[in-house]
Protein backbone atom coordinates (compact mmCIF):
# COMPACT_ATOMS: atom_id res chain seq x y z
CA UNK A 1 0.00 0.00 0.00
CA UNK A 2 1.51 3.31 -1.12
CA UNK A 3 1.60 6.34 1.19
CA UNK A 4 -0.39 8.13 -1.52
CA UNK A 5 -3.24 5.61 -1.54
CA UNK A 6 -6.67 6.40 -0.15
CA UNK A 7 -6.43 3.50 2.29
CA UNK A 8 -3.20 4.84 3.77
CA UNK A 9 -4.68 8.14 4.99
CA UNK A 10 -7.77 6.99 6.89
CA UNK A 11 -7.50 8.64 10.29
CA UNK A 12 -8.19 7.00 13.66
CA UNK A 13 -11.55 7.70 15.31
CA UNK A 14 -9.87 10.08 17.78
CA UNK A 15 -8.31 12.29 15.08
CA UNK A 16 -8.79 16.07 15.45
CA UNK A 17 -10.73 17.22 12.39
CA UNK A 18 -9.49 20.82 12.74
CA UNK A 19 -6.07 19.72 11.47
CA UNK A 20 -7.63 19.15 8.03
CA UNK A 21 -8.73 22.68 6.92
CA UNK A 22 -5.12 24.01 6.66
CA UNK A 23 -4.30 21.10 4.33
CA UNK A 24 -7.27 21.93 2.11
CA UNK A 25 -6.38 25.62 2.17
CA UNK A 26 -2.79 24.82 1.18
CA UNK A 27 -3.69 23.66 -2.31
CA UNK A 28 -6.54 26.13 -2.83
CA UNK A 29 -4.41 29.11 -1.80
CA UNK A 30 -1.81 27.92 -4.32
CA UNK A 31 -4.00 27.28 -7.33
CA UNK A 32 -6.13 30.30 -6.41
CA UNK A 33 -3.32 32.37 -7.91
CA UNK A 34 -5.29 32.03 -11.14
CA UNK A 35 -7.67 34.69 -9.84
CA UNK A 36 -4.80 37.18 -9.77
CA UNK A 37 -4.03 36.63 -13.45
CA UNK A 38 -5.24 40.12 -14.37
CA UNK A 39 -2.10 41.60 -12.76
CA UNK A 40 -0.10 39.76 -15.45
CA UNK A 41 -2.18 40.95 -18.41
CA UNK A 42 -0.49 44.29 -19.08
CA UNK A 43 3.08 43.04 -18.35
CA UNK A 44 2.55 40.00 -20.60
CA UNK A 45 1.08 42.15 -23.38
CA UNK A 46 4.09 44.47 -23.10
CA UNK A 47 6.56 41.57 -23.03
CA UNK A 48 5.11 40.07 -26.20
CA UNK A 49 4.86 43.48 -27.88
CA UNK A 50 1.08 43.67 -28.02
CA UNK A 51 0.36 46.84 -26.05
CA UNK A 52 -3.30 47.61 -25.35
CA UNK A 53 -4.43 45.52 -28.31
CA UNK A 54 -3.56 42.24 -26.61
CA UNK A 55 -6.65 41.91 -24.41
CA UNK A 56 -8.08 38.93 -26.26
CA UNK A 57 -4.76 37.19 -26.99
CA UNK A 58 -3.54 37.39 -23.38
CA UNK A 59 -7.03 36.78 -22.02
CA UNK A 60 -7.07 33.40 -23.75
CA UNK A 61 -4.38 32.17 -21.33
CA UNK A 62 -6.77 32.57 -18.42
CA UNK A 63 -9.72 31.24 -20.41
CA UNK A 64 -7.78 28.11 -21.36
CA UNK A 65 -6.87 27.50 -17.73
CA UNK A 66 -10.50 27.76 -16.61
CA UNK A 67 -11.67 25.63 -19.56
CA UNK A 68 -9.18 22.91 -18.64
CA UNK A 69 -10.27 23.22 -15.01
CA UNK A 70 -13.81 22.24 -15.93
CA UNK A 71 -12.76 19.51 -18.36
CA UNK A 72 -10.22 17.88 -16.02
CA UNK A 73 -12.53 18.04 -13.01
CA UNK A 74 -15.36 16.45 -15.02
CA UNK A 75 -13.16 13.68 -16.40
CA UNK A 76 -11.13 13.15 -13.24
CA UNK A 77 -13.86 13.56 -10.62
CA UNK A 78 -14.57 9.85 -10.25
CA UNK A 79 -10.83 9.09 -10.13
CA UNK A 80 -10.36 11.69 -7.37
CA UNK A 81 -13.05 9.97 -5.28
CA UNK A 82 -11.35 6.60 -5.81
CA UNK A 83 -7.74 7.74 -5.39
CA UNK A 84 -8.31 9.91 -2.33
CA UNK A 85 -7.23 13.48 -1.56
CA UNK A 86 -3.50 12.90 -1.02
CA UNK A 87 -2.75 11.30 -4.37
CA UNK A 88 -5.06 13.82 -6.05
CA UNK A 89 -3.28 16.76 -4.42
CA UNK A 90 0.13 15.42 -5.48
CA UNK A 91 -1.02 14.98 -9.08
CA UNK A 92 -2.71 18.40 -9.11
CA UNK A 93 0.35 20.10 -7.64
CA UNK A 94 2.60 18.44 -10.22
CA UNK A 95 0.51 19.71 -13.13
CA UNK A 96 0.21 23.19 -11.60
CA UNK A 97 3.93 23.60 -10.95
CA UNK A 98 5.02 22.07 -14.27
CA UNK A 99 2.59 24.43 -15.98
CA UNK A 100 4.39 27.39 -14.41
CA UNK A 101 7.75 26.02 -15.52
CA UNK A 102 6.56 25.60 -19.13
CA UNK A 103 5.04 29.11 -19.10
CA UNK A 104 8.35 30.44 -17.78
CA UNK A 105 10.13 28.83 -20.72
CA UNK A 106 7.62 30.41 -23.09
CA UNK A 107 8.27 33.86 -21.66
CA UNK A 108 12.03 33.34 -21.81
CA UNK A 109 11.87 32.27 -25.47
CA UNK A 110 9.17 34.79 -26.47
CA UNK A 111 6.85 31.93 -27.44
CA UNK A 112 3.29 32.80 -26.42
CA UNK A 113 2.02 29.35 -27.41
CA UNK A 114 4.15 27.84 -24.64
CA UNK A 115 2.42 30.11 -22.13
CA UNK A 116 -0.92 28.86 -23.48
CA UNK A 117 0.30 25.27 -23.12
CA UNK A 118 1.93 25.73 -19.71
CA UNK A 119 -0.32 28.01 -17.70
CA UNK A 120 -3.45 27.40 -19.76
CA UNK A 121 -3.50 23.66 -20.53
CA UNK A 122 -1.09 21.92 -18.13
CA UNK A 123 -1.71 24.32 -15.25
CA UNK A 124 -5.45 24.18 -15.98
CA UNK A 125 -5.45 20.41 -15.46
CA UNK A 126 -3.83 21.01 -12.08
CA UNK A 127 -6.52 23.58 -11.32
CA UNK A 128 -9.34 21.12 -11.99
CA UNK A 129 -7.97 18.18 -10.01
CA UNK A 130 -6.70 20.40 -7.21
CA UNK A 131 -9.97 22.28 -6.91
CA UNK A 132 -12.16 19.25 -6.21
CA UNK A 133 -9.65 17.07 -4.33
CA UNK A 134 -10.13 18.55 -0.82
CA UNK A 135 -13.79 19.60 -1.07
CA UNK A 136 -15.58 16.26 -0.60
CA UNK A 137 -12.98 15.37 2.05
CA UNK A 138 -13.91 18.39 4.15
CA UNK A 139 -17.62 17.65 3.74
CA UNK A 140 -16.95 14.17 5.13
CA UNK A 141 -15.17 15.74 8.13
CA UNK A 142 -17.96 18.31 8.68
CA UNK A 143 -21.27 16.55 7.87
CA UNK A 144 -22.93 18.71 10.51
CA UNK A 145 -21.91 21.94 8.72
CA UNK A 146 -21.49 21.25 4.98
CA UNK A 147 -21.73 24.94 4.08
CA UNK A 148 -18.99 25.79 6.57
CA UNK A 149 -16.88 22.90 5.27
CA UNK A 150 -17.05 23.91 1.63
CA UNK A 151 -16.57 27.54 2.63
CA UNK A 152 -13.35 26.63 4.44
CA UNK A 153 -12.06 24.71 1.44
CA UNK A 154 -13.08 26.99 -1.40
CA UNK A 155 -12.34 30.17 0.56
CA UNK A 156 -8.71 29.41 -0.13
CA UNK A 157 -9.23 29.53 -3.88
CA UNK A 158 -10.51 33.09 -3.57
CA UNK A 159 -7.81 33.93 -1.04
CA UNK A 160 -5.06 32.74 -3.35
CA UNK A 161 -5.29 35.96 -5.35
CA UNK A 162 -5.37 38.01 -2.14
CA UNK A 163 -1.82 36.78 -1.57
CA UNK A 164 -0.67 36.36 -5.17
CA UNK A 165 -1.78 39.80 -6.40
CA UNK A 166 0.47 41.93 -4.15
CA UNK A 167 3.19 39.26 -4.10
CA UNK A 168 3.29 39.04 -7.90
CA UNK A 169 3.38 42.83 -8.24
CA UNK A 170 6.21 43.03 -5.71
CA UNK A 171 8.16 40.25 -7.44
CA UNK A 172 7.75 41.83 -10.90
CA UNK A 173 8.90 45.19 -9.55
CA UNK A 174 11.86 43.56 -7.77
CA UNK A 175 13.03 41.41 -10.69
CA UNK A 176 12.14 44.02 -13.32
CA UNK A 177 14.02 46.83 -11.62
CA UNK A 178 11.08 49.14 -10.90
CA UNK A 179 7.33 49.70 -11.36
CA UNK A 180 7.84 50.98 -14.90
CA UNK A 181 9.60 47.80 -16.05
CA UNK A 182 7.45 45.04 -14.55
CA UNK A 183 7.40 43.15 -17.85
CA UNK A 184 11.13 42.56 -17.47
CA UNK A 185 10.59 40.63 -14.25
CA UNK A 186 7.66 38.42 -15.21
CA UNK A 187 9.76 35.36 -16.10
CA UNK A 188 11.52 35.28 -12.71
CA UNK A 189 8.19 35.89 -11.00
CA UNK A 190 6.62 32.82 -12.61
CA UNK A 191 9.62 30.71 -11.61
CA UNK A 192 9.58 31.92 -8.00
CA UNK A 193 5.85 31.27 -7.62
CA UNK A 194 6.27 27.73 -8.99
CA UNK A 195 8.83 26.83 -6.32
CA UNK A 196 6.77 28.34 -3.49
CA UNK A 197 3.60 26.54 -4.57
CA UNK A 198 5.48 23.24 -4.84
CA UNK A 199 6.50 23.42 -1.17
CA UNK A 200 3.08 24.48 0.15
CA UNK A 201 1.12 21.86 -1.81
CA UNK A 202 3.53 19.11 -0.70
CA UNK A 203 2.93 20.04 2.94
CA UNK A 204 -0.84 20.00 2.44
CA UNK A 205 -0.73 16.58 0.78
CA UNK A 206 1.24 15.19 3.73
CA UNK A 207 -1.25 16.50 6.30
CA UNK A 208 -4.55 15.53 4.59
CA UNK A 209 -6.55 12.62 6.06
CA UNK A 210 -9.91 10.87 5.52
CA UNK A 211 -12.30 10.26 8.43
CA UNK A 212 -12.78 6.77 9.87
CA UNK A 213 -16.12 5.29 8.64
CA UNK A 214 -17.22 4.87 12.29
CA UNK A 215 -16.45 8.51 13.15
CA UNK A 216 -19.05 11.25 13.41
CA UNK A 217 -19.03 14.68 15.09
CA UNK A 218 -20.23 14.90 18.65
CA UNK A 219 -23.97 15.60 18.75
CA UNK A 220 -24.48 15.08 15.01
CA UNK A 221 -27.91 13.62 14.13
CA UNK A 222 -28.15 12.47 10.47
CA UNK A 223 -31.95 12.12 10.68
CA UNK A 224 -32.33 15.74 11.79
CA UNK A 225 -30.05 16.89 8.96
CA UNK A 226 -32.18 14.99 6.44
CA UNK A 227 -35.26 17.04 7.39
CA UNK A 228 -33.92 20.28 5.86
CA UNK A 229 -35.35 21.64 2.56
CA UNK A 230 -34.18 19.86 -0.64
CA UNK A 231 -32.20 17.39 1.52
CA UNK A 232 -32.15 13.96 -0.13
CA UNK A 233 -32.66 10.82 1.94
CA UNK A 234 -30.83 8.62 -0.58
CA UNK A 235 -27.62 8.54 -2.60
CA UNK A 236 -27.32 9.35 -6.30
CA UNK A 237 -24.37 8.24 -8.43
CA UNK A 238 -22.47 10.65 -10.65
CA UNK A 239 -23.79 9.04 -13.83
CA UNK A 240 -27.38 9.09 -12.59
CA UNK A 241 -27.12 12.72 -11.48
CA UNK A 242 -26.61 13.73 -15.12
CA UNK A 243 -30.07 12.32 -15.89
CA UNK A 244 -31.84 14.60 -13.42
CA UNK A 245 -33.23 18.06 -14.29
CA UNK A 246 -31.85 19.33 -10.96
CA UNK A 247 -28.28 18.88 -12.16
CA UNK A 248 -28.87 20.93 -15.31
CA UNK A 249 -30.86 23.67 -13.61
CA UNK A 250 -27.99 24.06 -11.14
CA UNK A 251 -25.54 23.95 -14.06
CA UNK A 252 -27.31 26.95 -15.61
CA UNK A 253 -27.35 28.81 -12.29
CA UNK A 254 -23.62 28.25 -11.77
CA UNK A 255 -22.75 29.05 -15.39
CA UNK A 256 -24.52 32.41 -15.31
CA UNK A 257 -23.10 33.36 -11.91
CA UNK A 258 -19.57 32.51 -13.04
CA UNK A 259 -19.91 34.15 -16.47
CA UNK A 260 -21.02 37.41 -14.88
CA UNK A 261 -18.28 37.39 -12.26
CA UNK A 262 -15.33 36.02 -14.18
CA UNK A 263 -15.69 38.44 -17.08
CA UNK A 264 -15.09 41.30 -14.65
CA UNK A 265 -12.51 39.52 -12.50
CA UNK A 266 -10.31 38.61 -15.45
CA UNK A 267 -10.28 42.24 -16.63
CA UNK A 268 -10.33 43.92 -13.22
CA UNK A 269 -6.92 45.56 -13.30
CA UNK A 270 -7.05 47.07 -16.83
CA UNK A 271 -10.74 48.00 -16.34
CA UNK A 272 -10.22 50.23 -13.32
CA UNK A 273 -7.01 51.69 -14.76
CA UNK A 274 -8.67 52.74 -18.01
CA UNK A 275 -11.91 53.86 -16.33
CA UNK A 276 -10.42 56.04 -13.59
CA UNK A 277 -6.77 56.54 -14.57
CA UNK A 278 -5.25 54.96 -11.45
CA UNK A 279 -1.77 53.45 -11.26
CA UNK A 280 -0.91 49.78 -11.75
CA UNK A 281 0.00 49.51 -8.06
CA UNK A 282 -3.39 50.89 -6.98
CA UNK A 283 -5.08 48.57 -9.48
CA UNK A 284 -3.23 45.70 -7.84
CA UNK A 285 -4.77 46.82 -4.56
CA UNK A 286 -8.20 46.78 -6.17
CA UNK A 287 -7.61 43.24 -7.45
CA UNK A 288 -6.60 42.35 -3.91
CA UNK A 289 -9.86 43.81 -2.56
CA UNK A 290 -11.79 41.76 -5.10
CA UNK A 291 -9.89 38.70 -3.92
CA UNK A 292 -10.72 39.57 -0.31
CA UNK A 293 -14.46 39.76 -0.96
CA UNK A 294 -14.24 36.75 -3.26
CA UNK A 295 -12.61 34.82 -0.41
CA UNK A 296 -14.83 36.24 2.33
CA UNK A 297 -17.97 35.59 0.32
CA UNK A 298 -17.01 31.95 -0.07
CA UNK A 299 -16.89 31.47 3.68
CA UNK A 300 -19.61 33.87 4.85
CA UNK A 301 -22.33 33.11 2.29
CA UNK A 302 -21.80 29.34 2.36
CA UNK A 303 -22.02 29.42 6.16
CA UNK A 304 -25.23 31.48 5.96
CA UNK A 305 -26.61 28.86 3.57
CA UNK A 306 -26.50 26.31 6.41
CA UNK A 307 -29.27 28.38 8.02
CA UNK A 308 -31.38 29.76 5.14
CA UNK A 309 -30.84 27.00 2.57
CA UNK A 310 -28.86 26.74 -0.67
CA UNK A 311 -31.74 27.66 -2.97
CA UNK A 312 -32.46 30.87 -1.06
CA UNK A 313 -28.82 31.92 -1.03
CA UNK A 314 -28.65 31.44 -4.81
CA UNK A 315 -31.70 33.68 -5.18
CA UNK A 316 -29.63 36.33 -3.37
CA UNK A 317 -26.57 35.81 -5.59
CA UNK A 318 -28.45 35.95 -8.87
CA UNK A 319 -31.28 38.38 -8.10
CA UNK A 320 -29.36 41.04 -6.19
CA UNK A 321 -26.35 40.50 -8.47
CA UNK A 322 -28.42 41.34 -11.55
CA UNK A 323 -29.60 44.55 -9.91
CA UNK A 324 -26.06 45.55 -8.97
CA UNK A 325 -24.81 45.00 -12.51
CA UNK A 326 -27.59 47.24 -13.83
CA UNK A 327 -26.69 49.98 -11.32
CA UNK A 328 -23.00 49.60 -12.15
CA UNK A 329 -23.59 49.86 -15.90
CA UNK A 330 -25.84 52.90 -15.47
CA UNK A 331 -23.95 54.91 -12.85
CA UNK A 332 -20.58 53.22 -12.22
CA UNK A 333 -18.57 55.80 -14.16
CA UNK A 334 -19.73 58.63 -11.90
CA UNK A 335 -17.88 57.51 -8.77
CA UNK A 336 -14.94 55.24 -8.13
CA UNK A 337 -16.44 54.46 -4.71
CA UNK A 338 -19.69 53.24 -6.30
CA UNK A 339 -17.70 51.25 -8.84
CA UNK A 340 -15.52 49.58 -6.20
CA UNK A 341 -18.31 48.84 -3.69
CA UNK A 342 -20.63 47.39 -6.37
CA UNK A 343 -17.98 45.12 -7.83
CA UNK A 344 -16.88 43.99 -4.37
CA UNK A 345 -20.42 42.86 -3.50
CA UNK A 346 -20.77 41.16 -6.89
CA UNK A 347 -17.51 39.28 -6.35
CA UNK A 348 -18.62 38.17 -2.88
CA UNK A 349 -21.69 36.60 -4.55
CA UNK A 350 -19.44 35.11 -7.22
CA UNK A 351 -17.27 33.46 -4.58
CA UNK A 352 -20.26 32.39 -2.53
CA UNK A 353 -21.73 30.65 -5.56
CA UNK A 354 -18.71 28.38 -5.80
CA UNK A 355 -18.57 27.47 -2.12
CA UNK A 356 -22.31 26.83 -1.84
CA UNK A 357 -22.46 24.49 -4.85
CA UNK A 358 -20.84 21.41 -3.23
CA UNK A 359 -23.24 21.62 -0.27
CA UNK A 360 -26.13 22.22 -2.71
CA UNK A 361 -25.09 19.03 -4.54
CA UNK A 362 -24.86 17.13 -1.26
CA UNK A 363 -28.39 18.25 -0.36
CA UNK A 364 -29.72 17.13 -3.75
CA UNK A 365 -27.70 13.96 -4.44
CA UNK A 366 -26.19 12.81 -1.13
CA UNK A 367 -22.51 12.42 -0.21
CA UNK A 368 -21.93 9.07 -1.98
CA UNK A 369 -20.24 10.47 -5.13
CA UNK A 370 -20.58 14.18 -4.48
CA UNK A 371 -16.97 14.84 -5.50
CA UNK A 372 -17.47 13.27 -8.91
CA UNK A 373 -20.79 15.10 -9.38
CA UNK A 374 -19.09 18.34 -8.37
CA UNK A 375 -16.39 17.74 -10.95
CA UNK A 376 -18.96 17.31 -13.70
CA UNK A 377 -20.88 20.39 -12.65
CA UNK A 378 -17.68 22.42 -12.96
CA UNK A 379 -17.98 22.13 -16.74
CA UNK A 380 -20.25 25.15 -16.19
CA UNK A 381 -17.20 26.99 -14.87
CA UNK A 382 -15.21 25.76 -17.85
CA UNK A 383 -17.75 27.14 -20.31
CA UNK A 384 -18.11 30.38 -18.35
CA UNK A 385 -14.34 30.77 -18.18
CA UNK A 386 -14.34 31.06 -21.96
CA UNK A 387 -17.63 32.93 -22.40
CA UNK A 388 -17.13 35.65 -19.78
CA UNK A 389 -13.64 36.92 -20.67
CA UNK A 390 -14.22 36.46 -24.41
CA UNK A 391 -17.41 38.51 -24.23
CA UNK A 392 -15.83 41.34 -22.23
CA UNK A 393 -12.53 41.42 -24.14
CA UNK A 394 -14.23 41.29 -27.55
CA UNK A 395 -16.55 44.17 -26.66
CA UNK A 396 -13.61 46.14 -25.27
CA UNK A 397 -11.57 45.74 -28.46
CA UNK A 398 -14.59 46.55 -30.62
CA UNK A 399 -15.33 49.68 -28.58
CA UNK A 400 -11.69 50.74 -28.65
CA UNK A 401 -11.49 50.36 -32.44
CA UNK A 402 -14.59 52.56 -32.66
CA UNK A 403 -12.95 55.32 -30.63
CA UNK A 404 -14.34 54.40 -27.22
CA UNK A 405 -12.29 54.85 -24.09
CA UNK A 406 -12.46 54.61 -20.30
CA UNK A 407 -15.59 53.19 -18.69
CA UNK A 408 -17.46 53.20 -22.01
CA UNK A 409 -15.33 50.25 -23.08
CA UNK A 410 -17.12 48.08 -20.51
CA UNK A 411 -20.65 49.53 -20.17
CA UNK A 412 -22.34 47.22 -22.71
CA UNK A 413 -20.74 44.16 -21.10
CA UNK A 414 -22.15 45.12 -17.71
CA UNK A 415 -25.70 45.40 -19.05
CA UNK A 416 -25.33 41.98 -20.70
CA UNK A 417 -24.13 40.45 -17.42
CA UNK A 418 -27.28 41.70 -15.66
CA UNK A 419 -29.42 39.88 -18.22
CA UNK A 420 -27.37 36.70 -17.93
CA UNK A 421 -27.94 36.58 -14.16
CA UNK A 422 -31.71 36.82 -14.64
CA UNK A 423 -31.54 33.62 -16.73
CA UNK A 424 -29.63 31.91 -13.92
CA UNK A 425 -32.20 33.06 -11.38
CA UNK A 426 -34.94 31.34 -13.40
CA UNK A 427 -32.94 28.11 -13.46
CA UNK A 428 -32.44 28.14 -9.70
CA UNK A 429 -36.13 28.75 -9.02
CA UNK A 430 -36.99 25.58 -10.97
CA UNK A 431 -34.95 23.27 -8.71
CA UNK A 432 -36.99 20.71 -6.74
CA UNK A 433 -36.05 17.64 -4.62
CA UNK A 434 -34.62 14.69 -6.58
CA UNK A 435 -37.08 11.87 -7.29
CA UNK A 436 -36.42 8.53 -5.56
CA UNK A 437 -36.16 6.73 -8.90
CA UNK A 438 -32.68 8.26 -9.29
CA UNK A 439 -31.33 6.86 -5.99
CA UNK A 440 -28.49 4.32 -6.14
CA UNK A 441 -28.72 0.75 -4.83
CA UNK A 442 -28.40 0.91 -1.03
CA UNK A 443 -26.41 -2.35 -1.05
CA UNK A 444 -23.79 -0.80 -3.32
CA UNK A 445 -23.42 2.20 -1.01
CA UNK A 446 -23.21 -0.07 2.04
CA UNK A 447 -20.54 -2.20 0.33
CA UNK A 448 -18.43 0.90 -0.28
CA UNK A 449 -18.70 1.85 3.40
CA UNK A 450 -17.66 -1.68 4.44
CA UNK A 451 -14.58 -1.46 2.20
CA UNK A 452 -13.66 1.80 3.91
CA UNK A 453 -14.18 0.18 7.31
CA UNK A 454 -11.81 -2.69 6.44
CA UNK A 455 -9.23 -0.23 5.11
CA UNK A 456 -9.60 1.78 8.31
CA UNK A 457 -8.79 -1.30 10.40
CA UNK A 458 -5.58 -1.81 8.42
CA UNK A 459 -4.79 1.89 8.67
CA UNK A 460 -5.30 1.81 12.44
CA UNK A 461 -2.51 -0.76 12.79
CA UNK A 462 -0.25 1.36 10.61
CA UNK A 463 -1.08 4.48 12.66
CA UNK A 464 -0.15 2.66 15.87
CA UNK A 465 3.18 1.58 14.39
CA UNK A 466 4.03 5.02 13.01
CA UNK A 467 2.96 6.74 16.22
CA UNK A 468 5.33 4.48 18.16
CA UNK A 469 8.09 5.65 15.84
CA UNK A 470 7.24 9.32 16.32
CA UNK A 471 5.57 9.85 12.93
CA UNK A 472 2.35 10.95 14.60
CA UNK A 473 4.15 13.84 16.27
CA UNK A 474 5.76 14.76 12.95
CA UNK A 475 2.34 14.91 11.28
CA UNK A 476 0.97 17.18 13.99
CA UNK A 477 4.04 19.42 13.78
CA UNK A 478 3.78 19.75 10.00
CA UNK A 479 0.05 20.50 10.33
CA UNK A 480 0.76 23.28 12.83
CA UNK A 481 3.55 24.73 10.66
CA UNK A 482 1.24 24.62 7.66
CA UNK A 483 -1.48 26.40 9.63
CA UNK A 484 1.02 29.14 10.53
CA UNK A 485 2.07 29.46 6.87
CA UNK A 486 -1.56 29.67 5.73
CA UNK A 487 -2.57 32.24 8.36
CA UNK A 488 0.63 34.24 7.90
CA UNK A 489 0.16 34.35 4.13
CA UNK A 490 -3.42 35.52 4.48
CA UNK A 491 -2.37 38.23 6.95
CA UNK A 492 0.29 39.37 4.48
CA UNK A 493 -2.31 39.53 1.73
CA UNK A 494 -4.73 41.45 3.94
CA UNK A 495 -2.06 43.96 4.98
CA UNK A 496 -0.77 44.54 1.46
CA UNK A 497 -4.28 44.83 0.10
CA UNK A 498 -5.22 47.44 2.71
CA UNK A 499 -2.16 49.56 1.89
CA UNK A 500 -2.57 49.34 -1.87
CA UNK A 501 -6.33 49.78 -1.79
CA UNK A 502 -5.89 53.08 0.05
CA UNK A 503 -4.34 54.42 -3.16
CA UNK A 504 -7.76 54.07 -4.81
CA UNK A 505 -9.19 56.89 -2.72
CA UNK A 506 -6.21 59.02 -1.67
CA UNK A 507 -3.45 60.61 -3.63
Amino acid sequence: MSVLDREAIIAPVTFNRWLIPPAALAIHLSIGQAYAFSVFKNPLAEHFGMGEGGDVAIGWIFSLAIAMLGISSAIGGTWVERAGPRKSMVVAGSFWVVGFFVATAGIAMDQLWLVYLGYGVIGGIGLGIGYISPVSTLMKWFPDRPGLATGLAIMGFGGGALIASPASNALMVFFGGGPDSMADGIMQTFLTLAVLYLVVIAMGAYVIRLPHPDWKPKGYDPEKAASKPLQTTGSVSANQALKTPQFWFLWVALFTNVTAGIGILESASPMIQSSFGITAVAAGGYVGLLSLTNMGGRFIWSTVSDYIGRKNIYILYLGVGAGLYFVLASFGSQSIALFVVSTLIILSFYGGGFSTVPAYLKDLFGVYQVGAIHGRLLTAWSAAGVAGPLLVNSIVESSRSGGGEGFELYRVSLFIMAGILVVGLAGNLLIRPVAEKHFSDSMMVASKREEDREAASEAAVAHQQTAAGGAGAVHTTVAIVLAVVVVGSLLYGLGETAVRAAALFVG
